[in-house]
């Protein structure tokens, strides 16, 4: 199990404007998108996985930059912790 938040960044000027769901993202396709990455393949590292969302994110999406946590609770760690987790900074020229 994982758990992901993802934090992006792009213009919100028209969709402020506009109020149609058109001029932004759709935040149920960024979902999709996440648990797609999340379930389509085996990672071994969570900082693989938060690769895979932030790329997929960028190359699909009209986001100009993103943050990815991914947070692995109950990790196979021996000593008395909460979470594993990894943050991952990413823009579009990224995986150009």
């Amino acid at each position: 199990r994982f758990e992901v938040d993802v934090e992006m960044k792009l213009s919100l000027k028209k969709s402020c404007n506009s109020d149609e769901l058109d001029d932004t993202v759709n935040y149920e396709k960024i979902y999709k998108t996440v648990d797609a990455c999340v379930n389509k393949d085996k990672f071994y590292l969570i900082e693989a996985l938060a690769n895979s969302i932030a790329k997929d994110i960028l190359i699909n999406f009209p986001i100009n930059s993103i943050l990815v946590r991914v947070r692995k609770p109950h990790a196979p760690v021996k000593g008395v912790l909460d979470t594993i987790e990894v943050e991952l900074n990413r823009s579009k020229e990224d995986y150009v």
